[in-house]
């Protein structure tokens, strides 16, 4: 799909792509060490999407831009809800989500272990209708893991939770962002396939 150009970055995508794989896998466990790891995470989310928006580029002109655009536009979109409580992280809403979120990263794993196969999920790669659709609905999830993560950042300021939490909490908006810019991605490119 991004055969011109795309062997110079693609190392890169890989390389950020892992070390950002390993190092989001040691905060998340080890909370107390965000203060150290999340600038080394945002440094291989940087290569990571860096790279990957290149060969997006070279495909479609202007359609990082745009994305990066919607992304932002989403993320001030979804902190004036949450503000004005428009939208609450209550329980069922914070369970609802979450659900959808997981059930979001089992079907991207069984689609990995799938394209070991050569077997393609036809939703997440597709221009089609049903495409289109599954990619809204998915940047609609990451949409509202932004609430959760105000919600958090919310609570552990109100608590007085330690000072790594900062750290943790800039860690974890930037985990939704990174994940809701690549989704927007996605549609967009599926968008100007068609």
């Amino acid at each position: 799909e991004f055969s011109r150009g795309s062997g110079t970055v693609l190392p890169l995508a890989i390389g950020g792509a892992i070390g950002g794989f390993v190092l989001a896998l040691v905060i998340i466990f080890k909370k107390e060490w965000a203060g150290y790891l999340a600038p080394a995470y945002a440094i291989a989310e940087g290569l990571f999407l860096g790279a990957i928006s290149a060969m997006f580029e070279a495909k479609w002109q202007g359609i990082v831009l745009q994305s990066v655009g919607l992304t932002f536009g989403t993320f001030i979109a979804m902190l004036v809800l949450y503000r004005t409580g428009v939208i609450r992280a209550t329980e069922r809403f914070k369970s609802i989500v979450m659900t959808a979120t997981l059930g979001i990263g089992v079907f991207y794993l069984i689609a990995i272990v799938l394209r070991f196969f050569n077997i393609e999920m036809p939703l997440i790669h597709s221009s089609g209708t049903f495409g289109i659709i599954f990619s809204l609905v998915v940047v609609g999830i990451a949409a509202l893991n932004l609430i959760l993560d105000f919600d958090m950042i919310e609570q552990g300021a109100a608590q007085g939770a330690p000072k790594y939490f900062e750290w943790y909490a800039s860690f974890g908006l930037m985990v939704t962002l990174v994940w809701l810019y690549l989704e927007i991605l996605r549609l967009m490119s599926k968008l100007n396939r068609r």
